[in-house]
């Protein structure tokens, strides 16, 4: 079948090729999807496009976000038909074939039949920000601080904030929180001109935050603002730490050994959780995204401000060197492939 993707031949260069690719059911439990919307993502795809991501190997076609309709399936697919639109976990690619069953690459939910195909992109970049929510212990009446704006740092701040916390959101550019606040995020600081913890402290009466969460992955980050975790709070890493930096180790891990910190220190991995929905666990990929779809109806997650850019995949090149170096301007990056014949 004659298949339009894109395709990294070499590290930051990308194209929309056209190539013949195998796509036939070949297993009871295949679904061959038509993409409409393909999101990016400005943390893993950067990583891959560089050439530091161990399972992504130039050249090849990155990818992580589809919202498609589906064209062909196995027998075994029952609960899914012919003309379904669903979220997967897409290449750039005009089709796509997937597994159902498969644990890594087999996520494959019905969407709502309210909701708009193009933010229902974003359920990715919520389903990563959700799992910060699980892996924590945020409760009503808590107050959590949030490091990085971005598309991910924040949805996790809108879901905290659905968890009943107080919410306070920073990052060193202010278009980015200036969506924040379009988003319902009324506590923002600017951690490059403000001092982040004067501010943490006062709204806090010196206690400090029960959760932070970094959306940042900057290692220094998440070490410089340890200390404004409350006693007894939890430290939580969304973001992918993956850039080198060297720190006095000992004085770091006091914070989950001493008094007054006696902190957790968590990881926040998406596939800490099942990909399918199981009768052994209550949490999984698929139902987050299944929540996260009808909160995006209900319009309790905000998603239009952070959709930045709708780009023809022939424009791939100019969207990931935006996200490489204008990140406050491309938050939220679509491929369009309806226009791709």
């Amino acid at each position: 079948m004659k298949n339009k993707k894109i395709w990294a031949s070499d590290v930051w260069k990308t194209g929309l090729i056209e190539q013949d690719d195998d796509l036939r059911i070949e297993n009871e439990h295949d679904v061959i999807v038509k993409n409409h919307f393909t999101h990016l993502s400005a943390g893993t795809e950067m990583a891959c496009l560089n050439g530091t991501e161990s399972f992504f190997t130039i050249p090849d076609s990155p990818g992580y976000t589809g919202i498609g309709e589906i064209v062909e399936k196995g027998k075994a697919v029952e609960h899914l038909n012919i003309g379904d639109l669903v979220f997967t976990y897409s290449t750039h690619s005009q089709y796509f074939k997937l597994n159902i069953t498969d644990r890594w690459h087999g996520l494959c939910v019905k969407l709502p039949k309210d909701i708009n195909p193009e933010w229902a992109s974003f359920t990715h970049m919520a389903g990563i920000a959700f799992t910060a929510i699980r892996n924590s212990n945020i409760e009503l009446g808590d107050v959590v601080l949030v490091t990085g704006q971005g598309a991910i740092g924040n949805l996790a701040a809108q879901l905290a904030q659905l968890q009943g916390a107080t919410v306070i959101v920073s990052d060193i550019n202010n278009n980015r929180l200036a969506i924040s606040k379009i988003c319902g995020l009324p506590h923002t600081v600017n951690s490059k001109d403000e001092n982040l913890y004067e501010i943490i402290m006062r709204k806090t009466n010196g206690k400090g935050v029960n959760t932070f969460i970094d959306a940042t992955g900057i290692a220094s980050v998440i070490n410089e603002n340890a200390s404004l975790v409350a006693y007894n709070g939890e430290i939580i890493l969304l973001g992918s730490p993956r850039a080198p930096f060297e720190t006095n180790l000992t004085s770091f891990l006091g914070h989950f050994h001493y008094l007054p910190f006696n902190h957790t220190l968590k990881g926040a991995l998406e596939f800490n959780y099942p990909t399918q929905s199981n009768d052994f666990s209550k949490h999984s990929i698929e139902r987050n995204a299944e929540i996260i779809m009808n909160l995006i109806i209900q319009k309790k997650l905000h998603i239009k401000p952070l959709y930045s850019h709708k780009l023809s995949p022939a424009q791939s090149q100019q969207a990931y060197e935006g996200l490489r170096d204008k990140g406050d301007e491309y938050i939220g990056v679509v491929f369009d492939w309806t226009k791709e014949i």
